[in-house]
């Protein structure tokens, strides 16, 4: 969080200079940044004041507006992203100790007694009509995505959330937009980043298409913008990638491999890529500008405010960015002895380059060898006929597993034929130059699109 800034969100946007000139663009409404604090939180009809609210809002201006306008009165919000499975609602809300449920999905009503749906509307604009003095140091509640069963609930301030933003005077022409959503740390990061500096911001909009959503941001004139490479790969599938034309693009959330760096270049050939590590728990780490993969060993120990170390090939951070810890009873601390956060994601050293091979719960045991998915897709990906690639296990007798591939080609391709089988074999062959025998795949299957969740990461089975 940039210093000296207030301690909720409403009073950083308030208490900047113009906040009435740049807009936060949703799929159906906008709003200046000034319109959306002016709004009272007695316009939504639920008394959040000193308590603990779950947001489970579709809309993601809806959500935008309730960020601004809860922080610094509620004593916990509980950011609870569309993607989760409403079944979980309950358990969640229950281990956070929610008061009420906020949404504007009517059938929610049924599930919990606890839930208020509300018509939102009035979030826009409005009457500064709420007492924020003395002003609530919210406690922010995060899920985490990528597995499997109730996710985990990640305690941060504001401050641990916004330790990474750093203000920027020129930044007043800027306008933001992320594939994420803002209910996801991604997503979050980007929106606290435009409400900092009071810059624009365009949202994706509720079961918005890839080729809309690049449309509408082309539109709006959006000169920055981040999403994980699948988002990327995606985007770069879709004629839609040409409408628009930034300055700087920004990977996160998955390894950006090499090969995704230079087909954004290529794309966006006046615009900066960067690739940066960050997650939920372990907050913000750092962002590489070379549009080299990997990041430089001196990373290691030159990165300002944040400490980090290889431990047993596992990434482990220190810093004001990490999250405070996991809420909810039987969970295991987020951080060692010395308060480092082990991010479970592996390194490999190689010319002087720490390179991300996957993590460490996704490994594919091959005879007792040792195979990461991200690593082989990263080969993969790197044909020139390919567009994406996700790589699985299959079960086997002798070795346990055997390392297979389904495949997105650039080009329409028959399922069967010498057309396929050619272009097969030479996947294979491309792999057998560039990784060991144990993790070449033993089959490729050529698939027309992968299977992306909200959060963008590549749906990964048992993931």
């Amino acid at each position: 969080m940039p210093r000296n800034s207030p301690v909720s969100l409403w009073s950083s946007i308030t208490n900047a200079g113009d906040i009435s000139s740049r807009t936060v663009v949703g799929a159906g409404r906008s709003a200046s940044w000034g319109e959306l604090a002016a709004a009272s939180v007695d316009d939504w009809g639920v008394d959040v004041r000193g308590r603990c609210v779950l947001l489970a809002m579709v809309d993601p201006f809806a959500g935008a507006a309730a960020l601004v306008q809860f922080d610094g009165v509620a004593r916990r919000m509980v950011l609870y992203p569309p993607d989760i499975p409403r079944e979980y609602l309950t358990t969640i809300a229950e281990s956070a100790g929610a008061d009420v449920i906020v949404t504007d999905e009517p059938a929610l009503e049924r599930v919990d007694s606890r839930v208020r749906c509300v018509a939102f509307g009035s979030g826009k604009t409005g009457r500064a009509g709420v007492e924020r003095e003395p002003q609530i140091e919210t406690e922010w509640i995060l899920l985490t995505s990528g597995t499997t069963g109730v996710p985990k609930l990640v305690q941060h301030t504001l401050k641990s959330l916004a330790g990474a933003i750093v203000p920027d005077p020129s930044s007043g022409s800027m306008v933001w937009s992320t594939f994420y959503d803002i209910r996801r740390y991604g997503g979050l990061q980007i929106f606290l980043r435009a409400a900092f500096t009071r810059t624009g911001l365009v949202l994706t909009g509720a079961h918005e298409s890839t080729a809309d959503f690049l449309a509408r941001a082309g539109a709006h004139g959006v000169t920055h913008i981040s999403g994980t490479p699948s988002h990327w790969r995606r985007a770069l599938m879709s004629p839609s990638a040409a409408r628009i034309a930034p300055e700087y693009v920004r990977l996160s959330g998955e390894i950006a491999d090499q090969a995704i760096l230079n087909q954004l270049r290529a794309q966006y050939p006046q615009a900066t890529i960067a690739h940066a590590f960050a997650s939920t728990e372990a907050g913000v780490a750092f962002a590489v500008n070379d549009g080299s993969a990997g990041f430089p060993v001196e990373a290691i120990e030159q990165t300002p405010d944040v400490e980090m170390k290889v431990v047993d090939g596992s990434l482990r951070i220190r810093s004001d960015s990490n999250a405070v810890g996991y809420l909810g009873e039987d969970i295991p601390p987020l951080k060692d002895s010395e308060g480092f956060v082990d991010t479970g994601d592996e390194l490999e050293l190689r010319d002087g380059r720490y390179h991300f091979v996957g993590r460490r719960d996704g490994i594919i045991n091959v005879g007792g060898l040792k195979v990461h998915p991200e690593e082989v897709e990263a080969v993969i990906n790197r044909h020139p006929e390919v567009s994406m690639s996700l790589v699985k296990t299959k079960r086997n007798p002798i070795t346990g597993a055997l390392v297979v591939a389904d495949v997105v080609p650039k080009t329409p391709l028959p399922t069967a034929g010498n057309g396929a089988q050619a272009l097969q074999r030479d996947i294979l062959q491309f792999c057998r130059g560039e990784l060991a025998v144990h993790k070449v795949p033993v089959a490729i299957k050529f698939v027309p699109a992968l299977a992306v969740a909200e959060s963008g990461k590549l749906v990964r089975p048992n993931a």
